[in-house]
């Protein structure tokens, strides 16, 4: 395991798009990021084709390689950041020189369709990746502090840290109505089987890690903890067919226990549906199971590390330690 340096003010963080393109985001949204990041003290710069856009709403597998490439070759960056996630970055794979970022290890962060690539970068290097807000992200006007918090301690700290429940939620499209949001009040971690455990974080978006399946992308299950999450497109049989063919690795006993982030309402996943897909999961039994994190496709996010180890509990109170090292 290679953990990257931690920032400190005066760091320079760049901005890639190996999935969709920056053109996506509004100058509007941009410019709150732009601030935002700046104030952190960091120097922002832009991948070279971070703007393409192509009939997919990205760009050209050649473009993309060459953005990240010169993300980690560039001695003045120190924290490279995706602008947003969406689909194909696992068409980057064959493409990527392994060794350069091994040689250069950086801060690299992402989620959803990212997953991907972070979770392939630390298979093939040892290099501890992260999955946490975008760069889009950033653009959040209002309630963005539980975010920003959390990724201070990923980032800019060296310290353990818990995975304390956001006071609020939000499942809305904020980049149109920034000023126009409804919280819902956050009910914690759910435990839907007790235990406690440590291991290795791995994992993300589930159906994107389950992409990697059979290939030489995908890191080891060995003494791990699988973090997973969906999106609004997937319902509970899709969660329950891709965690179910996830189970049937030959590594899977390796797991040592599941942290679920929250899942969108548009997904009609309950609580109840979830303990019935556990349960029904052999492969699962005997493993601590905790839902509702804040991480997945709702705001707040934390950033958490993939390669770093987290333990969980649900002793007392459930609760989840993370330490990057």
């Amino acid at each position: 395991m290679m953990v990257p340096p931690r920032l400190v003010r005066g760091n320079g963080m760049r901005v890639i798009a190996p999935a969709r393109s920056l053109a996506l985001i509004s100058k509007d949204s941009q410019i709150i990021a732009n601030k935002r990041i700046t104030d952190l003290g960091l120097t922002l710069t832009f991948g070279t084709h971070v703007s393409e856009c192509d009939a997919f709403m990205s760009s050209s597998i050649a473009s993309r390689i060459e953005d990240l490439h010169a993300a980690f070759s560039d001695t003045a960056v120190q924290f490279v950041s995706t602008v947003i996630g969406g689909f194909n970055s696992n068409q980057l794979l064959p493409y990527i020189d392994f060794d350069l970022i091994k040689s250069n290890p950086k801060i690299f962060c992402g989620y959803s369709d990212i997953t991907a690539l972070s979770n392939a970068i630390y298979a093939r290097t040892g290099l501890v990746t992260y999955s946490g807000p975008h760069y889009a992200n950033f653009g959040e006007q209002l309630y963005f502090n539980y975010s920003l918090e959390h990724l201070k301690k990923c980032f800019f700290s060296d310290a353990p840290y818990a995975m304390m429940p956001s006071g609020q939620w939000f499942n809305d499209e904020w980049w149109l109505r920034q000023d126009d949001r409804h919280p819902i009040k956050n009910d914690g971690l759910i435990v839907i089987q007790e235990g406690e455990a440590s291991g290795t974080i791995i994992g993300g978006n589930l159906r994107t890690f389950h992409y990697l399946a059979g290939t030489a992308y995908r890191p080891s299950l060995e003494n791990s903890i699988l973090f997973l999450e969906e999106d609004l497109c997937e319902d509970v049989m899709h969660f329950d067919s891709h965690l179910t063919a996830i189970s049937q690795l030959p590594d899977f006993d390796g797991v040592r226990g599941v942290v679920i982030g929250r899942f969108q309402p548009e997904s009609r996943v309950t609580v109840a549906m979830l303990k019935m897909v556990i349960a029904n999961n052999k492969r699962l039994r005997g493993l601590p199971v905790l839902y509702g994190a804040d991480f997945g496709h709702t705001t707040p996010q934390i950033a958490f590390p993939i390669g770093g180890t987290a333990s969980i509990t649900t002793a007392s109170s459930p609760s989840i330690l993370i330490t990057t090292h």
